[in-house]
């Protein structure tokens, strides 16, 4: 697992914000905090609760809700559904599929996140 920490411009439904984001690569989904998802969208109840199990395999999250969110990196708008996870120790938390789904590539050597912006064009035939 390895991990960058950045702040980046959030939108939502209902407003903008910039949050410190981390980019880890060992977390499946990407996630936001509740007090951060409020602010910046309406939550939507997931259809079935999720229950997560954290690193500690004693500990299981329960999560109920999500957000649509789209995101600035690099100047490139993206977009990706956030879970909103209770007593999240960061304000929001890139995962795995987002930065798949987005080609996002984590340089750890020179502590940098890279996209490409071709990937943000919409191509309709």
């Amino acid at each position: 697992m390895s991990v960058l920490k950045f702040s980046m411009p959030y939108k939502g439904s209902k407003g903008n914000a910039d949050l410190v984001s981390l980019f880890d690569s060992g977390a499946s989904f990407s996630c936001i905090h509740p007090e951060k998802a409020a602010q910046l969208a309406n939550l939507e109840r997931l259809p079935d609760v999720l229950h997560l199990q954290t690193v500690s395999e004693a500990h299981e999250i329960k999560v109920e809700y999500r957000v649509s969110l789209d995101f600035y990196l690099n100047g490139v708008r993206l977009s990706d559904e956030f879970i909103v996870i209770p007593a999240l120790s960061e304000e929001a938390i890139i995962g795995a599929a987002t930065m798949q789904k987005w080609r996002i590539k984590l340089d750890f050597e020179h502590d940098t996140v890279t996209v490409d912006p071709k990937v943000a064009i919409a191509i309709l035939k």
